[in-house]
This record gives C-alpha cells, structure tokens and sequence, in this order.
C-alpha cells in the first residue's frame, strides 16, 4: 500500500500467487501464465518499443538541471525545448532512447529511471561537498578558538608565575600599601568626572528620546509604505504569473505557427514546382496552338478553295441534270416516235432502224451522264467529310 500511495497507478491488476492459498509461496509458471492471458506482457513490450515515459520541457529543465547546469546559461532567457534539447545532448545517454514533442521530451522504458539515478548521485556528490565545505569552515573557526584558548593559557600562566615571583619583595609590598591610597587621591577626579558624564549622558538621553520619537514616526510611515510596497509585489506577482502564462501561450502558439509555417512552406514549394510544369505545358500548348493556328488558316484556305470547286461541280451538275432532264423529254419523244413508227414499222423500216441508231447513241450518251453524275455526288461527299474533319479541330482551337 506504500508503493501504491507513493506513486500514480492508472489501474491495479491482481494475480493469484498460488492455487493452495498458502502465504509467502510464488508460483512463477502461474503468475507468468496470467500475465501472458491477461495481455500485461504484451502491454510492457508494445511499451518498451514506444516512448511510454513523458515529461512537459519545463519540469525536465527544472528536475534535471543538476547533472549539467553549465550548459544552460544563467541570466539569459532560453526556450525550454531548446534547453531540454542542448541538457539530453551533453549527458552521456543514448540518444535513440528519447525523442523530442512540440510541448513535451518522450523516453524509451528504462531510461527515466537512469536519469533518476544519475540525479540522485549527483545530488548526494553536491550534498556531501555542501556538508565537507561546512565543517571545514566550523572546524577552522572552532580551531581558531582552541588557538586564542592556547595562548591565553599561556598569558595567565606567564602572569600567575611572574606574581608568584614578584610578591615577596618589599618594594611590591609597599606598591600594594600605596595602590589604594592613589586610588583615594584619584576619587574625586573621577566623581567630578562621572558628574560631567552624568549632564553628559542627559543630554544625550533628551537628544536619543527625541530622535527616538523621529524615528518611531519614521517607522510608522515605513510600515505603511512597507504595506504599500507588499500590496503592490503580490499585485507585480500576480501580474508576472499572468505575464509567464501569456510567455508559455505565445511559445506555444509560435511552435504551432512554425509548424504551419513550415506546411505552408513545403505546399509553396510544391505549388511552386507545379506552377513551373504548368508554365511549361503552357508554352507547349502555346507552340502547339500556333502551330494549329497555321494550320488552320492552310485549311481555310484549302476550305475556299474547295467551296469554289463545290459551286463548281454543283453548276455541272446542275447542266447535267438539265441536259438530263432534256434528255429523258427526247427520250420520252423519241419512244412515242418509235410507237408511232412500229405502227409504221413496215412504211418506215428504212427510217426506224436510223431512229433506233439514234436511240442506242442517246442512251449511251446517258449512261456516260449518269456515271460521271455518281462520280461527282461520291467526290462532294469526300469532300464534305474532309471539311467537317478540319472544322472540328479548329472548333476545339477556339473553345481552348
């Protein structure tokens, strides 16, 4: 319960240690089988392959500082990642082992607890230099004591050895006799001394009460500009937590910004790369348009010409089908003469047969007309169909 109260747990799992319910017995195969069925050790290797450890830039920066504070410069303001990025590269960690986030460090399971570690030693390595500098500077001062004790010892001796010499002598004997005489002569010096002392010593009582009362009510103002000042730190607090708050708002948006900034970067150059395949396949297009261009007009030219190869052969046409039409009349003449002749037949044989001739040469004629008719209709039509082929492109030309 201990290790559970000391650290976040985000779920409990139980496991049975053993099937005889007996205290302190740890069956390894039974409790390796339900962590397997219970998918606790796939869990623990999908976590080693990934980054399960995470920790916000500043808490890194805060907490493991120690192992190289050097790095960091003091005094100067330094983005967290930046910092984070610069303590990870100067520690000797293998550095495939983390990877950094837009707000957060990622580690590998295992490493975190080697940092711990490494902070821990280099904490105690601190401690223990903190505690030796101060009991060598106690050491030093107590040492310093033992030294003035030593000589004063030496004083004292020195002092009590020279009096035990010097007090059998009879000129110390009449010094001792004459010592608090001299002191009675000196009394009244001294009580005319204390006396001006004592006027002395009111004056300056009067002066300090005095100053005294200044400085009780220079104090009282102070206390009061002190309150004044407190009041406006706790405000100046607030507006500084306000201020770090809006600092680690504005880091943030600016990370978002670069990250947009760097997309947008990478479409502009994509963009920029399409735009150049388009500028180029518009220059061909342009070249190919000119080029159509010319052909189209080489077509509308061929297109006139043919229109007046058209009105052409239609007013051939038109004389054949008169000549036709004119022909049919002499035909449908002709076979009326020819009945009228068969009629005839035996006055006039000398005539029909000459008739007849000229029948036989008018069909012939005929015949000839009709062909030469088809071969026309067959050549118009070919010519039509080329003509609708140049407009269609010309057509999809000006549409473009």
């Amino acid at each position: 319960m201990t290790n559970l109260r000391s650290t976040h747990p985000h779920f409990v799992r139980c496991l049975i240690p053993n099937e005889s319910k007996t205290p302190g017995l740890m069956e390894n195969f039974l409790v390796i089988h339900q962590l397997r069925c219970n998918g606790v050790l796939e869990g623990i290797r999908i976590c080693r392959k990934g980054f399960p450890s995470r920790i916000l830039y500043g808490d890194f920066k805060q907490r493991y500082k120690v192992l190289n504070a050097s790095v960091i410069p003091e005094g100067k303001f330094i983005d967290n990642k930046k910092a984070s990025e610069k303590l990870l590269g100067s520690i000797d960690v293998d550095h495939t082992q983390y990877k950094f986030g837009h707000t957060k460090v990622f580690f590998k399971a295992g490493l975190l607890g080697t940092l711990e570690e490494m902070r821990n030693e280099k904490l105690a390595s601190l401690v223990t230099m903190t505690q030796a500098l101060c009991r060598g500077y106690v050491m030093r001062k107590e040492f310093v004591k033992m030294m003035e004790r030593r000589e004063s010892i030496y004083s004292i001796q020195y002092n009590i050895r020279s009096f035990m010499n010097v007090k059998h002598w009879p000129w110390m004997k009449l010094y001792f006799k004459i010592k608090p005489l001299l002191k009675s002569a000196e009394t009244e010096k001294e009580m005319a001394a204390m006396k001006e002392n004592y006027e002395k010593m009111k004056e300056d009582l009067t002066k300090a009460l005095a100053k005294k009362k200044e400085l009780e009510e220079k104090m009282v103002s102070l206390i009061q500009e002190k309150n004044d000042l407190q009041l406006q730190v706790t405000a100046e607090s607030e507006n500084l937590s306000d201020a770090e708050e809006r600092c680690e708002g504005l880091i943030k948006s600016k990370i978002q910004l670069e990250a947009k900034l760097k997309e947008t970067n990478e479409r502009l150059e994509d963009e920029e790369e399409i735009n150049a395949e388009l500028t180029a396949k518009k220059r061909k297009l342009e070249d190919e348009c000119s080029e159509l261009k010319k052909d189209i007009d080489d077509l509308e030219l061929t297109l006139a010409k043919v229109e007046k190869e058209k009105h052409a052969t239609e007013n051939k046409v038109k004389n054949l089908t008169e000549e036709m039409a004119s022909q049919d009349e002499s035909i449908a003449k002709l076979t009326k003469e020819k009945k009228a002749l068969q009629e005839a037949h035996q006055q006039t044989l000398d005539d029909l047969q000459a008739e007849e001739d000229k029948v036989n040469t008018l069909t012939k004629a005929r015949q000839s007309l009709s062909s030469k008719l088809m071969i026309l209709r067959a050549h118009w039509s070919k010519r039509r169909s080329s003509v609708w082929t140049l407009r269609e492109p010309r057509e999809s030309l000006r549409v473009i």
